[in-house]
């Protein structure tokens, strides 16, 4: 971590200084507002945690309930999601409480008793190394705690204001108000329930699920497949005789599907079961289906094993569907000059899946993080609002692939072994589609803040439009070693990559680094010069890394350019823990595919690539990020207090 930059730090270094909107933060929930964020679930809270990094920023956030979730309805935490929980700093601690899926064991009828069930392969969760993060079982409960105390901590000190829930809103005509949005609030609890008011917010972010307000309010409909197979999902404590009671599992059997489940804490699981097909005429009567007869069914799939279910911590019925909205805002017209989004929805408000491929909450925060963080960057006055059009863009492309993903997958589940084509079908279809569940495929294409793949052949093991693939390097001034994106934060601040060329620094050989640095730091044209504002640290926008093609012994800090190790705070302390040197037996350049000759990779502040560039396409550089950040402007929130 870096701390002590303002001066020693004793304490928890986690907890940052109060400011802007953070400082004296208002109990109750302010008649005007920039950002409104409504609902606490996943994509709600990784907004507010992102938002609460923008203390200039106005945002609440409104929950019907009264108090935190207890019990949540999604677990499973894919590999990509860990990786941003590392970026909000709490990676560490929920690995830890959380279960890990190593294997995965699929169960088929006994040619020889088709009564019964037997193991029919057990292939590894990750086989191909796609991430060097695990793949994680937590109770979604806990995820939110953790993004809860991240945005407590952060100078906006942002919490839940519980007990209020969003009634209807409508956007005004006039482009010329700061807070166009009107909306109306009812109080759930305490002594004001029952009551309704009015605020009036810049934006909302619509996280309130698959019965949405705000998708209502602003017009958008789902539309995609009727439900037509019920699943009844528990999560138990019991005993059992089953082999595979600590494995995840599919299991496919005469008297129907399971897709099986530990949970965390040594005891729990989670038994997703197949209920069947449900007629057109049911009416939802399949949602009256009790424990009892879940259990019962879960006893018949998987003879001649059994369960005795001890306690039931939670339980419940759903029909798979697949739905989606065409669009994520209130904006019909792209035309650049137009009137740009002011309401935003997320997550189950404008996708729905089945549970299967464990995808809902996981895909809903990155839903969250993609607009919050374009949010925090308009609000501030370092972007124009044409970002806020590249968030439905990006995530209902994503929305729609993760559908047509979950489509086939549970189908699959659903599907007879006898009537697949072979009796490994589902497992080769689990391994060689893991990339997708783990949460690396999405791909945003060419927009403001995704450049063209012209120079991807610099960098190939990064793609553009891709997430940032760490890996490992050793910090030159320490001989740390050091898993390269692990350092970024959720800060909001975009990262820039240099590779270097072959010259070491301090040698007299010429080098393109060292003129890329003369650049940044001197020149009109770079974005260090041209968007730092009047006393910010020179970091503070765009935070440089220089990885060196020599081992940390052949270099010396003091001879990298002063650009990469930037003073900061109010001391001006020198920082110099972002210049790198490669591993002998783990080159970064190798592993990366990183052309000899250098390279520049950026990175946005969600973790995705935006560029590749040539170490001297100095005017190439200083026009992409002409195109995402704009020139000094005051914010509403710095009008209010002059």
């Amino acid at each position: 971590m870096h701390f002590h930059q303002h001066g020693y730090v004793s304490a928890d270094p986690r907890i940052e200084a109060a400011a802007g909107y953070g400082i004296d933060r208002p109990q109750d929930l302010p008649d005007e507002v920039d950002v409104l964020i409504v609902g606490s679930g996943p994509a709600g809270m990784i907004a507010a945690a992102q938002l609460s990094q923008y203390p200039e920023v106005n945002t609440r956030m409104i929950e019907k309930r009264d108090s935190r979730l207890v019990i949540g309805q999604a677990d499973g935490i894919q590999a990509r999601s860990v990786e941003t929980f590392q970026a909000f700093g709490f990676a560490e601690e929920i690995i830890r409480e959380g279960y890990h899926i190593i294997d995965m064991s699929f169960w088929n009828p006994d040619p020889e008793n088709p009564e019964h069930i037997i193991r029919t392969g057990r292939p590894k969760d990750d086989e191909t190394g796609i991430s060097e993060f695990p793949h994680l079982i937590v109770n979604q409960a806990r995820v939110l705690d953790y993004f809860a105390q991240f945005a407590k901590q952060s100078p906006g000190r942002v919490e839940p204001d519980y007990g209020i829930e969003f009634v209807d809103l409508s956007v005004d005509g006039d482009t010329g108000s700061n807070h166009p949005v009107t909306v109306t609030v009812r109080y759930t609890a305490g002594a004001r329930a029952g009551e309704e008011r009015t605020i009036r917010a810049g934006y909302v972010v619509g996280c309130d699920g698959a019965r949405s307000g705000v998708r209502r309010s602003i017009g958008r409909t789902m539309t995609g497949d009727q439900a037509n197979h019920a699943w009844g999902v528990m999560d138990v404590l019991a005993n059992s005789d089953f082999p595979d009671i600590r494995t995840k599992c599919a299991i496919s059997s005469k008297h129907g599907n399971i897709l099986h489940i530990p949970r965390e804490g040594g005891h729990l699981f989670r038994m997703y079961v197949d209920l069947g097909e449900v007629p057109e005429d049911d009416a939802r009567k399949v949602r009256q289906t009790s424990v009892d007869e879940i259990i019962d069914r879960a006893n018949a799939i998987i003879k001649p094993y059994s369960i005795d279910v001890k306690n039931v911590a939670w339980h419940s019925v759903y029909e798979v569907g697949h739905r989606l909205t065409d669009a994520f805002d209130d904006t019909d017209d792209t035309t650049p000059g137009s009137p740009c989004p002011r309401v935003f929805i997320t997550g189950d408000a404008c996708h729905t899946h089945s549970a299967k491929a464990g995808q809902g909450m996981n895909v809903s925060m990155q839903d969250g993080f993609n607009i919050s963080w374009k949010l925090g960057q308009v609000l501030s006055g370092r972007s124009s609002q044409e970002l806020l059009r590249t968030y439905s863009a990006e995530r209902q492309v994503t929305a729609k692939n993760l559908i047509d993903f979950d489509k086939e997958w549970s189908t699959l589940m659903a599907t007879p072994q006898e009537e697949l084509p072979d009796e490994t079908y589902l497992q080769d279809f689990y391994v060689k589609t893991a990339e997708f569940p783990a949460g690396f495929m999405t791909e945003y294409t060419e927009s403001m803040i995704t450049a063209s793949t012209a120079h991807q052949e610099l960098a190939t093991g990064f793609p553009v439009g891709k997430r940032f693939k760490s890996a490992r390097v050793q910090r030159s001034c320490d001989a740390n070693y050091i898993h390269l994106g692990h350092r970024a934060r959720a800060d909001g601040r975009w990262r820039v990559y240099v590779f270097a060329d072959a010259p070491a620094p301090g040698s007299n050989a010429s080098s393109k680094v060292t003129q890329l640095a003369d650049w940044l730091s001197a020149d009109p044209a770079s974005p260090l010069v041209k968007y730092r504002r009047a006393g910010e640290d020179l970091d503070s926008l765009l935070e440089l890394s220089v990885i060196y093609q020599q081992g940390h012994t052949e270099f010396s800090f003091p001879d990298v350019p002063t650009v990469f190790r930037p003073h900061v705070g109010e001391f001006d302390l020198e920082y110099v823990e972002k210049i790198y040197a490669t591993l002998a037996d783990e080159d970064i350049f190798d592993v990366r595919g990183i052309s000899r000759d250098g390279a520049v990779v950026v990175v946005r502040p969600d973790q995705y690539v935006s560029g590749i560039f040539p170490l001297d396409a100095h005017d190439e550089i200083g026009k992409f990020f002409d195109g995402v950040f704009r020139l000094r402007t005051v914010t509403s929130w710095e009008q209010q207090r002059v």
